[in-house]
């Protein structure tokens, strides 16, 4: 997978996690850099854990449906990134709670990174090296983390949904590229 196709894959599983961001920040009356650096390193964290993850489980079937791979990964990046442009045209807008303790964080960094689990196994139908591949996911989602913080505390909730937006269309894409790629055609 060439850089610039990881980058792209690590914005769009990044932007649950900016979402998310931006609404911490909003409700943070006083931002503070540890705050901040906090709320990134359980999104970064658990973004760059989850495709690990998911590359394990992966690699136990790979054998038994290469043939198949890129239809896997078309279906799950799609799936995935449909979702989030459904949730992102969702006019019930809701923020998480205040806080920044791990009974507060815990659920959410899980939860923005439910489809960076997919993506690995996808990773593990590809053959990408896993461990730079899921530290450059980690690194992305905690700089866009740190910067949806800091833009909620200013702006407010006005680019969640568009984040959420631009994150799916760039997943369902990437999937795109890749069942294309497979059945040369790109």
């Amino acid at each position: 997978m060439d850089l610039l196709t990881l980058f792209t894959l690590a914005v769009g599983l990044s932007m649950d996690a900016f979402a998310v961001s931006i609404c911490k920040g909003l409700s943070m009356e006083k931002l503070s850099i540890k705050n901040m650096t906090v709320v990134g390193l359980w999104f970064g964290g658990f973004q760059a854990l989850m495709p690990v993850i998911g590359y394990l489980l992966g690699v136990q079937f790979k054998s038994k449906i290469t043939a198949i791979d890129h239809w896997i990964a078309f279906i799950l990046l799609g799936f995935i990134g449909v979702n989030m442009i459904r949730e992102s045209l969702d006019k019930g807008e809701s923020c998480p709670v205040a806080g920044v303790d791990v009974k507060t964080m815990f659920p959410l960094a899980v939860a923005t990174s439910i489809d960076a689990l997919a993506v690995g196994i996808t990773f593990a139908f590809l053959d990408v090296a896993i461990v730079p591949a899921a530290s450059f996911i980690g690194i992305v989602t905690f700089v866009c983390s740190i910067f949806g913080v800091k833009v909620g505390n200013v702006f407010g909730t006005k680019y969640k949904a568009k984040a959420e937006l631009a994150g799916g269309i760039i997943l369902v894409l990437l999937g795109l590229k890749i069942l294309l790629e497979h059945l040369g055609i790109l």
